[in-house]
């Protein structure tokens, strides 16, 4: 466990004003990657067996990301629902390979169904049993996880996403609909996220305070010195650095 203090600014941290928490999901309470290296290679089976016309299309090991880039190049109204975008990006697949459109929402499911299936960190579930005890909290994400299925849904008070909202972070509205979600003012919520720009950045950028999850130590960005926030390993570091 690692907590640490990274005070910048005139003012620093104010842990003593924090009266909500909000949390990103992805790569914060569960990692991101295996979830869709899992959704993707059940996606890709699935096609390749009810929709042959895409097994030419798919002997590219990047086909399906090269496709979901493509339509979020060409569809940026699409940008903010991760959900939206990749069955818009299936479309075009089964399109290209002569397919029936009709298979866009079994194959969509086929592929959320593992997208869903998250494994937490270890801390996470103890971690936000003790901090519930004291503060709302609430999920903030940028993607189309689930906190029901990931099962700590029962923890929050609520969960937001960027497709539900309409705007994403860093974007200030989100951190704001959060704190108004946990009822409390910009200035008292404590943002918690593994992404420096879309976590830390958004959230002081919103007038909220922020801890930087590191659980993989990286190159640390220059700004770091002179902006206001926590560092920790894990939530367990989390919860040290807030006494709970």
């Amino acid at each position: 466990m690692r907590c640490e203090r990274l005070d910048g600014g005139e003012l620093g941290m104010q842990l003593s004003r924090v009266r909500a928490i909000s949390f990103d999901l992805d790569d914060t309470l569960w990692p991101f990657m295996p979830c869709v290296v899992r959704a993707e290679a059940a996606l890709t089976d699935w096609l390749r067996t009810h929709a042959p016309g895409t097994r030419a299309l798919l002997a590219s090991p990047t086909a399906l990301r090269d496709y979901r880039a493509r339509v979020d190049h060409t569809h940026p109204e699409l940008h903010l629902d991760f959900s939206a975008l990749r069955r818009a990006s299936i479309r075009a697949m089964l399109s290209d390979a002569g397919e029936d459109l009709a298979l866009v929402e079994p194959a969509f499911e086929v592929f959320f169904e593992q997208r869903l299936t998250v494994t937490l960190y270890p801390d996470v579930l103890p971690a936000l049993t003790r901090l519930s005890a004291r503060y709302p909290l609430v999920g903030l994400s940028n993607g189309n996880g689930c906190v029901h299925r990931a099962g700590v849904a029962h923890l929050l008070k609520g969960s937001l996403s960027a497709a539900t909202l309409g705007v994403a972070k860093p974007q200030a509205q989100a951190f704001h609909a959060a704190a108004a979600l946990a009822d409390v003012p910009p200035s008292a919520l404590l943002h918690v996220g593994d992404d420096w720009r879309l976590d830390v950045l958004g959230a002081i950028g919103a007038g909220a305070q922020a801890a930087w999850v590191m659980r993989e130590p990286g190159e640390t960005p220059a700004e770091a010195g002179t902006t206001p926030h926590a560092a920790v390993s894990d939530l367990t570091a989390l919860c040290a650095l807030l006494a709970v």
